[in-house]
């Protein structure tokens, strides 16, 4: 069973995605939070495998409470955050991810678009709605502006990696799965997953979501 938290300031919200996931045979919704101060609190509390994360919250807002969980929780088993938003009014979708959330799931989905992404996310994939990967661009394009990853801000950051794991990191903020990568590189998957986390662990780096941000601010990658 997935275990899941709920983090929403509204109360229909909260219970409509709680009946949502429970009635999945394989998700379980152990609590819920009002605010990210009592989703910290739950998350030590519970042990969930997944929070759905919203950003505008009293108190304490989701992104904090995401960084905050993010550095308390180890990388390659603790609770991994999906952050729900409604994109077209919220402006922190690129802080949220470098804040260490692994993905993004607009509060309009489906149930099984729900479902689907609380399993992706437990399994440690990154999820990013197609409408949310636009503005993300948009925003890498504003990396000039704005403060990089601190590793990416080291001269040759990124020269611990082989020519392999450099072209395996580019493809993920592109946005392939392993399986593709897989298939575009001519390899075995599990192959793949090796470099995956040879690079996440010589990066310093939580996830695939993490690596895609690394990319860009490292300049790996460019907007377009």
């Amino acid at each position: 069973m997935i275990r899941v938290l709920v983090a929403d300031d509204q109360m229909m919200v909260r219970e409509g995605f709680s009946v949502l996931l429970n009635a999945m045979p394989d998700i379980e919704v152990v609590g819920e939070a009002v605010d990210g101060a009592e989703a910290i609190t739950k998350v030590h509390e519970l042990r969930p495998d997944v929070v759905l994360m919203d950003i505008r919250m009293p108190e304490l807002n989701g992104i904090e409470a995401t960084r905050e969980i993010v550095a308390t929780e180890p990388a390659d088993a603790g609770t991994k955050v999906l952050v729900l938003t409604t994109f077209d009014l919220d402006e922190y979708v690129y802080q949220a991810l470098r804040a260490g959330a692994s993905g993004f799931l607009l509060k309009d989905a489906s149930a099984r678009e729900l479902a689907d992404g609380v399993r992706v996310v437990a399994n440690g994939e990154a999820l990013l709605a197609p409408t949310v990967t636009r503005r993300l661009i948009t925003e890498f394009a504003k990396l000039s502006e704005a403060p990089r990853h601190p590793a990416a801000r080291q001269p040759g950051a990124h020269g611990e990696l082989t020519e392999r794991e450099t072209e395996v990191l580019v493809l993920i903020a592109q946005g392939l799965s392993n399986g593709e990568i897989a298939e575009r590189l001519v390899v075995a998957e599990s192959t793949i997953k090796t470099h995956v986390s040879r690079v996440l662990v010589k990066l310093g780096l939580r996830d695939r979501t993490q690596a895609a941000v690394f990319a860009y601010e490292a300049r790996l990658v460019t907007p377009g």
